[in-house]
Formats: structure tokens, C-alpha cells, sequence
């Protein structure tokens, strides 16, 4: 008692000439559907234009064609039967010798799935009907999640707890159909003419989903930022949204076994926005400077920040300002020496020729006045 493979592979219109009635997907399905039955399609009626029939109720000979990206679960009182995950037309036999109860295809799938066909299969019993349902393989997108507050988290790189509010969607993959729907698919939707949906808001269950990833966002954002192959940053969050996918999988499983007990997967995510609190905010900016005083850049910004110092110091101090402005810079020169190799003194001719020059330029840019220039001209000249 099983399936018999008529057809693999993509199915169309020549399958559909040969079979005048047969069960496959019924259409005008969100694409968010998770589970559903199978409908009848009477191909006599205008090929795949009979699609309201309500009944999932299979018995001997009867055709069923399997799509591309969905899989076909058979159950007799409640327990699965068969399993076929390989697109094709099948036919259901109870006295074929030949006939099989899994289909499981190749990859990931095929190893998970024989797991859980050995731990729920169900031999059933020849000539009684089966009830046919469908499980979508594919991703399932636009299950989103948000945070009405801020939630915290440890930061590596910043070395102290962060806290944001954050909102986004995420893409979830059954990868063992059997599983899904043996542990978590309420029954109430294994009848015919209901369809578990991810994004209904009615279905509880899909509700539970939503809150545990919420509730898995905070040791989410805790495995990305301290993962040192992330570089310890949250700043790269909304530009890695596979990588921010893996710790928000990660943590869903390491909390609630989506893997391991329900056959579920999260893939992707996509960040919409992350609003950081106020401290938060201030760290990442306190981050940003030292990030611009780092490296070459950081003696560019050093020697325009001094600049800066200089006018400012002419302007509300005079002479005497930069008279305390040229012992800082001297300082800072002091600093910079430190990370260089020392260098012979210059002659002291060459020293004041230095000094005319580096005033020149002071008083070109308007750091000096005339006389400040004058005065520092007679200084190095020795008059």
C-alpha cells in the first residue's frame, strides 16, 4: 500500500491531459501558507479551473501532482502514511507491490525527513481512504517582529550593556515537513478548506512564533555583536541581514528548539530600523571619534583640530593665547614624537627660517594679526 511515481520532475499540461481528475495545491495561496489540504482538479471542467472542491479524501487509484517547492503528507486517523517531496504525479495504489510511502528527494531534506518517517511512520491498513495534505518547502517571508521598548544586551566591542528598539521581518523554511506537523500544526487546521498561515492573526500558534523570536532578539543581538568574526559591531546589523539571520536561529534554538522539535528554520532577516536608547547613542558616537583619530586619518584631524585651537585662541586671547596654544601644540608634538624616530636638531638658521615660514602661513590664514607677524619676524631675525 503507497504511492506509485507516474511522472517526475516538472508537471504541466500533458499530465493534466492524461489525468482527468486528480488532487494537487489548491490555488490563490498566500504566500505565507504553511499547511493546507489538497483540493480536487477535474481538468474536463477547463484545465485547473475546478478548484473549490473541498474534500482531501483519497482512496484506491487516486492521482495527486506534486508541485515544485511543495511536499505531500497522507494521513489515516490522525497518523502519517506517507511522505513525497520530489515534484511529479503520483497515484495512490493499495495492492501495488511496487508501491512506496516516502519520497523524500535529495540534500538536507531527505536526511531529516527519513529521521522523522522512521520515528512516525504508520503502515495503515489496505483499502482505507487517506486524507492528503500539503507543506509548503519554500521560504515563507514577511513575518515581522518589533519591540515596543528597549531591550538590553551585553556588547562586546563596547564593553557595557546597550539597549534599542527594533523592528523588522524575518524568512522562515520548514525543513522537516513530518516534524512541523506532527508537533506544532494544531489540529483544527488538519481539516479540509484550512490553512495554517504564519501571518494570520487569528492563528495562535503562529502568535507563540512571533513572540518567542521577540523574545530571542535580545541573545540575538548578544551572538552578532560578540561574534569576532562580525568585528564585535553593531553598526553592521542592517547591512549583514544573513549573518544577524544565523544568531536570531541560533538563539530561537538555543530557547526554543525550532529546529530540533518543530522542523522550522529561520533564513533571513531584514532590519527595518534599530533606534538606540540616549547612552547607547552617546557610545557610538565617543566610538566614531576614536575611529577618526586612528591611523593616518587620525594626524589629518589632529593637525586640523590644533588649527582650529590657534584661530580660536587668536581671537579670544591675543598673543598670550597663543603663546599657551604653542605649548600644548608643543605637547602634542611631544606626544607624536613618542611614535617616531628621533631626528637631529636643525641649525638654528634653519630653525628661524622655520618660524618666519610657519608665521607666513599663520598670518595668511588669518590666525595672527600683522604686528603678531612683525613681532615674530624681529624675534627670529634677532633685532
Amino acid at each position: 500500500m503507497g504511492l506509485i511515481q507516474a511522472v517526475a520532475g516538472a508537471v504541466g499540461g500533458v499530465l493534466a491531459d492524461q489525468w482527468k481528475d486528480f488532487y494537487t495545491v489548491p490555488a490563490g495561496l498566500p504566500s505565507t501558507a504553511a499547511v493546507f489540504a489538497a483540493v480536487p482538479q477535474g481538468t474536463n471542467a477547463g484545465r485547473g479551473s475546478n478548484t473549490h472542491g473541498s474534500s482531501n479524501i483519497i482512496s484506491n487509484g487516486s492521482k495527486i501532482v506534486v508541485p515544485e517547492g511543495y511536499g505531500l503528507l497522507l494521513f489515516q486517523d490522525g497518523k502519517i502514511t506517507g511522505f513525497v517531496a520530489e515534484p511529479g504525479g503520483y497515484e495512490w495504489r493499495s495492492d501495488d507491490p511496487n508501491s512506496k510511502s516516502i519520497y523524500a528527494g535529495d540534500g538536507l531534506l531527505a536526511s531529516l525527513v527519513t529521521q522523522s518517517w522512521e520515528r512516525f511512520k504508520f503502515g495503515g491498513q489496505p483499502g482505507s481512504q487517506q486524507a492528503a495534505y500539503f507543506v509548503s518547502l519554500k521560504e515563507l517571508p514577511d513575518n515581522r517582529f518589533g519591540t515596543q521598548s528597549e531591550i538590553y544586551w551585553d556588547d562586546g566591542f563596547l564593553n557595557t550593556q546597550v539597549g534599542a528598539v527594533t523592528r523588522g521581518s524575518y524568512t522562515l523554511k520548514i525543513i522537516d515537513p513530518i516534524l512541523f506537523v506532527k508537533n506544532f500544526v494544531p489540529a483544527a487546521y488538519l481539516q479540509p478548506g484550512q490553512v495554517f498561515d504564519f501571518t494570520d492573526l487569528d492563528n495562535a500558534a503562529a502568535t507563540q512564533l512571533f513572540n518567542e523570536v521577540v523574545g530571542s532578539l535580545a541573545p540575538a543581538f548578544s551572538l552578532y555583536s560578540n561574534d569576532p568574526s562580525k568585528g564585535n559591531r553593531i553598526t553592521k546589523l542592517q547591512q549583514d541581514s544573513l549573518g544577524f539571520a544565523k544568531s536570531l536561529s541560533e538563539a530561537v534554538e538555543a530557547g526554543y528548539q525550532w529546529k530540533s522539535d518543530r522542523g522550522l528554520a529561520i533564513v533571513k532577516t531584514a532590519i527595518v530600523s534599530i533606534e538606540y536608547d540616549a547612552n547607547t547613542r552617546e557610545l557610538l558616537k565617543t566610538v566614531q571619534r576614536a575611529d577618526a583619530l586612528s591611523g593616518s586619518r587620525g594626524n589629518s584631524n589632529l593637525q586640523a583640530s590644533v588649527a582650529q585651537g590657534m584661530q580660536s585662541a587668536g581671537e579670544h586671547s591675543g598673543a598670550a593665547g597663543l603663546v599657551g596654544l604653542g605649548m600644548a601644540s608643543g605637547m602634542a608634538g611631544g606626544i607624536g614624537s613618542l611614535q617616531q624616530p628621533a631626528t637631529p636638531a636643525a641649525p638654528a638658521a634653519d630653525d628661524a627660517i622655520a618660524k618666519l615660514k610657519k608665521a607666513k602661513e599663520m598670518l595668511d590664514l588669518g590666525l595672527i594679526t600683522q604686528a603678531d607677524y612683525d613681532a615674530a619676524k624681529a624675534r627670529a631675525l634677532g633685532l
